[in-house]
């Protein structure tokens, strides 16, 4: 039981150093000046179809914090000039969009995963699904909040959508292609045997 609850901690304590290091540093977000793509999904999406949705809820967390410290210039990549924008206007709206979507990603993973997509192909669409849920509530209330705290939204709504399209395609498809072979690693390596939840 003591090993079981080890094994615990210093997964969970790696995956949220991983979250960390992937969005306070340029590794993990890839700036188009306007917005910033991000690869910090993949981690959650793994710890989650790893350990359960208690700990990848616990990682969309540490996911949403990484989000808010980068939109307050606390991290080493510049912070997206709409998200920015939205900060000055209605700063509870922005801590609401860098969370509300993070904490999200956990629970389509999961119920993708376990409840409505069984089989070998379920991590590659829980992943995707799950990246794309980040992707759609972001700049879903991104455009919701600009339109109830006032903003401009005629200027926005194109780069919205172009990035959404774009970017959050090509998040989804990376977290398609690398959450799987990530998960079937760490199950060869019998870490976390399929079934387990530590």
């Amino acid at each position: 039981m003591r090993n079981k609850q080890i094994k615990r901690v210093t997964a969970t304590a790696f995956f949220i150093a991983l979250v960390a290091l992937l969005g306070l540093t340029p590794l993990g977000l890839i700036p188009l000046g306007f917005i910033n793509i991000t690869i910090l999904c993949i981690p959650v999406i793994t710890g989650t179809l790893l350990m359960g949705l208690p700990t990848g809820l616990l990682l969309g967390f540490a996911f949403g914090t990484v989000s808010m410290m980068s939109m307050l210039g606390m991290s080493m990549t510049p912070p997206s000039l709409l998200a920015g924008t939205l900060l000055g206007a209605s700063p509870v709206s922005a801590i609401v969009m860098c969370y509300a979507p993070r904490l999200l990603v956990p629970v389509v993973a999961h119920l993708v995963y376990t409840k409505l997509l069984p089989g070998k192909a379920a991590p590659a669409i829980a992943a995707a699904a799950a990246s794309l849920t980040n992707t759609v509530l972001y700049l879903g209330l991104m455009w919701a909040f600009y339109t109830m705290a006032g903003l401009d939204t005629g200027r926005v709504v194109a780069i919205i959508l172009g990035t959404g399209l774009i970017g959050g395609g090509a998040e989804a498809v990376a977290a398609a292609l690398l959450v799987p072979p990530i998960v079937a690693a760490v199950r060869k390596a019998n870490l976390f045997p399929k079934g387990e939840t530590i």
